[in-house]
């Protein structure tokens, strides 16, 4: 199995600020993830100034307060993005960012990321798809709020605006914040990966870890999940997302989940060699036998012998030979 790409999104949740920004990436960093990814747009492209919040963010941000008021507190200008790029290659890490306008997949692509993210949002945006696609880079494309002929029809857009399928991957999706375990559809990931025949994945909005590490045994290759430094900090994303801790630990159990789906052969594991002759077990001397004596069910027995023995599958090929030696009670049969 190949290693999972985990994608730390810390999104929106540094509040405008550089440093909390900076905090995150450390975060991410501490938690093993492959990626961190932030978002990137100007409010003034992305969100009419007429436009109402969803009802999660509603009850994360100030009620007064327009989508529009909101988003625009948290764009990330140019000279942020430089910053935090390089502070990611100084980290190791890679720095990923969802564009959200024609205008900011320019941005992106003139500072050399090479792997464009698409949100669920834009799944139906034909322009924003074109100018994707017609850069030829690595895509992964979100897919909630859709049905699998919507997806279709953006995974044909990116494929006739010149991105290489094998470029692609796609993530089931749900955008409810957070997600009820009720409407996570999993299995419709799998649904996604075989209709497309590209690589799948999953970008999760529930509270808990537990759905990741469940799409990762059943074959994601990338995972994608918000957190935070603190789930009581004010904006609208936050209460959604995973604190440190609860990062670190998805990232771990995700690990052990990749290490234990191993190869399709069944097979004995070196780890458990060693335990064969001790839990298997041999054909031995039910009491005493004399050499010339016939083995017979009375005679033999069949238990644990900590040593080489005769495999109790050979019980029939044993019985009704003549003992070729002496045996006392418990002794290993030899034929």
């Amino acid at each position: 199995m190949k290693k999972v790409y985990i994608i730390a999104e810390a999104g929106v949740n540094h509040n405008g600020d550089i440093n909390l920004a900076k905090k995150l990436i450390d975060v991410a960093v501490e938690s093993n993830a492959d990626a961190v990814k932030f978002q990137t747009f100007k409010a003034e492209n992305l969100v009419s100034k007429k436009a109402s919040k969803a009802d999660y963010q509603l009850e994360t941000t100030e009620g007064a307060e327009s989508q529009f008021e909101m988003i625009k507190k948290l764009e990330l200008d140019l000279d942020t993005h430089k910053i935090l790029i390089d502070y990611c290659n100084s980290k190791n890490i890679e720095f990923l960012s969802t564009p959200f306008d024609l205008e900011s997949i320019d941005l992106l692509f003139s500072l050399g990321i090479k792997t464009f993210k698409i949100p669920s949002g834009e799944i139906t945006n034909l322009p924003y798809l074109e100018k994707i696609g017609k850069l030829n880079l690595s895509v992964i494309l979100s897919t909630g709020m859709s049905t699998l002929a919507d997806v279709e029809s953006a995974f044909n857009v990116l494929l006739d605006n010149g991105t290489d399928k094998n470029n692609i991957t796609i993530l089931h999706a749900n955008t409810e914040y957070p997600t009820p375990y009720k409407d996570v559809n999993l299995n419709a990931m799998l649904t996604m990966g075989q209709a497309f025949g590209v690589k799948y994945g999953y970008s999760d909005h529930t509270l808990g870890i537990e759905v990741p590490v469940a799409a990762v045994a059943m074959g994601a290759s990338v995972i994608e999940k918000h957190f935070t430094l603190d789930k009581t900090m004010e904006g609208p994303d936050h209460k959604a997302s995973l604190e440190p801790e609860e990062l670190k630990q998805m990232v771990l159990s995700i690990r052990n989940i990749e290490q234990s789906m191993g190869s399709f052969v069944k097979k004995v594991s070196d780890s458990e060699r060693k335990n064969m002759l001790i839990a298997r077990k041999g054909i031995v001397a039910n009491v005493e036998i004399k050499k010339g004596d016939i083995l017979t069910k009375e005679n033999l027995h069949i238990k644990r012998t900590g040593s080489e023995s005769i495999s109790p599958m050979r019980w029939y090929e044993v019985i009704g030979k003549t003992a070729i030696k002496d045996f006392n009670e418990d002794d290993t049969i030899s034929i």
